[in-house]
């Protein structure tokens, strides 16, 4: 008999308790749980991460990136004053660009003086996980790096470089 008061004095005091806790914290944690998923969706549109890739400039002020041009991996150049993506014949042979389809049919003026060029379409360029398709880009001779010009920049959301850091959004 004095086990059975007892598991009922415990059973009380527990139901007790409990009501007393949801009446003093309750508000609070219903208030919490009901703004959790809001922050989250706020967060995920927001978010840095979800759509941007961050990049370090080298010691001369470059962003030399890794990319992947027709499945190929291509270092780039980021040259904002390039008007197209510009690969280098080695780097157009490693894309699956054979020599043969290329027509070099403009000269064109670059920092390191005149060159011929054979305009074209990659199929796709792609870096970490943002991948553009159909980009006019162009072969140069006497290219020593190949260039992430703006035919890629352009169609970006954004692109900002600040503190030695390019940020691109898309």
């Amino acid at each position: 008999m004095i086990g059975w008061a007892l598991r009922w004095v415990l059973r009380c005091c527990s139901i007790t308790l409990l009501c007393v806790a949801i009446f003093k914290f309750g508000p609070a944690l219903l208030f919490d749980y009901a703004a959790q998923p809001e922050a989250a969706i706020r967060t995920a549109e927001s978010s840095p991460t979800s759509n941007t890739l961050i990049y370090a400039a080298n010691e001369h002020g470059h962003v030399i990136l890794e990319a992947a041009v027709n499945g190929a991996p291509v270092r780039l150049l980021v040259d904002t004053g390039a008007s197209l993506v510009t690969l280098t014949p080695a780097d157009a042979r490693a894309a699956g660009i054979a020599r043969s389809e290329l027509v070099f049919n403009h000269r064109v003026s670059t920092a390191n003086g005149s060159a011929r060029m054979a305009p074209m379409k990659l199929r796709e360029v792609r870096i970490g996980q943002l991948s553009l398709y159909d980009v006019p880009a162009a072969v140069l001779e006497n290219l020593n790096i190949s260039l992430l010009g703006m035919s890629f920049l352009s169609r970006l959301q954004s692109y900002e470089m600040r503190d030695g850091k390019l940020t691109i959004s898309w």
